[in-house]
């Protein structure tokens, strides 16, 4: 990519400000069809949190750094722009260590249905657990092939999307109750209610009944993807889906401007006029729509109004190398099962509140929860050829229940506090230390690295350090919401980002959303 590549001329049909997968999808749609497109991206690469980076000093290992797994990437986006991208599915779901009358054991979900079964029986001592889990997954499967294709359709009403998902038991349990409630009538076994209520709880902190339902909708988008609920592994890591779409951008004649911040929007719902500045100078560019990445915070800050409620986010983000994966105590489990999966830690379901009560009074949870990942078991090709040969692995894990407020006092002190704490948690379920598995980089220091809310606010501009810049919207229309979810009170400015309805996660959705309604001729 041309280092600080800049405006070519100065009036565009449209410019994006920010350069995000998101930002990406839009400038591709829009210059593919006919539009001069101008991206503004403060930093020096394109691709937001969805990118790959050789984090430690020496070491040839391309990690996803902010976003691991892809599920919400309709496979539509993917064909409509020719993008070369491909990922993988994992033949594990899951695995879930725990102990149980003084011995180890745990939950393995996956490699078949058999085996998934003998699973849960060997767990709870009967099948009643796993007829509910299978029960409870059929529900959701049917719900994602109805829900997962309006995210690149124009918003449904409330009543629209009830009448298509066509299930009042579905619609109740995942649109009007708290998530806890489903998930207590179902199921009895701790350790199982505390792996379904994991995808209530990624990025989003809130109890299993919280009132708000936030749970119930970080839950929805957690199983509606792909119209199947798979979180599969991106081929070459994340960065190689920005890659393919900032060249298939650029291959349709977008102009991908890094190194340039905008600073202001001025405009009067038909033309806008965007400010910008680069490390040398300032400059101006018009354009008839601005589609704006950023968070719904930025995006007032950008144009002066007034701006939205305060963001939060809730997680801690951890990548690692391992010269080897480390030995389980429970040793009916291969490692590489256990880690190609999602490997949970401290997630049984009174865990999870215990967790999410004392991180609310201002504490770091005592046994902070978390999950794991091994991307480069699925897919080694992140490692260079010396380090697949000599067995090492990468680890990625996301931490919850840690909300930006308790890192305020000291970030760098609750890090690290907070990174031994959920290590412990991860190292009672292990028989041998983490610690002794680390690689070193070419300085000798540990292959580990870790971020906070706040770290990933001063890094990307998080508002909060939250990944989805706000609460996560129902998938319908609202009072205020426009046809395709991505409107402003601005005629020509529009939402391609997370903050949009129907954002969050790496989807592209927004993206899609916000070129569609300039190109249907809905904006400006």
């Amino acid at each position: 990519m041309p280092a600080h590549e800049g405006p070519g001329h100065r009036t565009y049909d449209a410019v994006i400000v920010g350069g995000g997968h998101n930002g990406l999808v839009a400038a591709a749609y829009l210059a593919r069809a006919g539009r001069s497109v101008l991206v503004l991206e403060r930093l020096d690469t394109t691709g937001g949190a969805a990118v790959s980076t050789r984090p430690f000093a020496g070491v040839d290992a391309r990690l996803s750094r902010y976003s691991y797994l892809v599920s919400l990437l309709p496979k539509k986006i993917v064909r409509d722009l020719g993008l070369d991208f491909r990922i993988r599915g994992r033949t594990i779901s899951s695995y879930t260590p725990v102990e149980r009358d003084g011995r180890p054991t745990g939950l393995l979900v996956g490699g078949g249905e058999r085996r998934t079964r003998d699973a849960f029986a060997r767990l709870t001592g009967g099948d009643r657990e796993y007829a509910a889990w299978q029960r409870l997954y059929g529900m959701t499967g049917r719900l994602a092939q109805r829900v997962f294709p309006t995210l690149t359709e124009p918003l449904p009403t409330r009543d629209e999307l009830r009448r298509r998902v066509d299930d009042e038991d579905a619609w109740r349990m995942l649109f009007e109750e708290p998530i806890g409630v489903a998930i207590e009538e179902n199921f009895t076994d701790d350790l199982v209610r505390g792996v379904v209520l994991t995808d209530a709880l990624i990025g989003t902190f809130a109890d299993a009944h919280d009132p708000s339902l936030a749970q119930n909708r970080c839950f929805l988008y957690h199983v509606i993807g792909g119209g199947t609920g798979a979180w599969d592994v991106p081929v070459g890591g994340m960065g190689a889906l920005t890659d393919a779409l900032a060249a298939t951008a650029r291959e349709a004649g977008a102009v991908l401007a890094t190194g340039h911040e905008a600073v202001r929007i001025d405009t009067d719902g038909r033309a806008a006029e965007i400010t910008y500045r680069t490390a040398d100078t300032e400059g101006v560019v018009a354009a008839r729509h601005v589609l704006v990445g950023a968070s719904p915070q930025q995006l007032a800050a950008l144009t002066g109004d007034e701006p939205p409620a305060p963001a939060e986010g809730a997680q801690l983000k951890v990548n690692m190398l391992l010269k080897r994966l480390p030995r389980l105590r429970d040793t009916s489990v291969d490692p590489r099962e256990a880690f190609a999966g999602t490997f949970h830690i401290a997630e049984g379901y009174d865990q999870l509140a215990a967790a999410h009560a004392q991180a609310a009074s201002g504490s770091l949870p005592a046994a902070p929860p978390s999950e794991i990942y091994c991307h480069s078991l699925t897919d080694p090709s992140i490692l260079g050829r010396d380090l697949v040969e000599d067995g090492y692995q990468t680890l990625t894990l996301f931490g919850l229940h840690t909300p930006a407020r308790l890192f305020e006092r000291d970030n760098d002190a609750v890090r690290e506090e907070l990174l031994k704490a959920t290590l412990a948690q991860l190292d009672g379920h292990l028989a041998e230390p983490l610690a002794d598995c680390l690689a070193t980089d070419a300085d000798g220091r540990p292959c580990i690295e870790a971020k906070t809310p706040l770290d990933l606010e001063r890094d990307l501009r998080l508002p909060g350090g939250n990944i989805f810049h706000r609460e996560l919207t129902w998938p319908y229309a609202q009072d205020g919401t426009g046809r395709w979810g991505v409107e402003t009170r601005h005629a020509n400015v529009l939402l391609c980002g997370a903050g949009a309805v129907r954002g969050g996660g790496v989807s592209g959705v927004p993206g899609h959303n916000a070129a569609m309604a300039v190109l249907q001729g809905d904006a400006g």
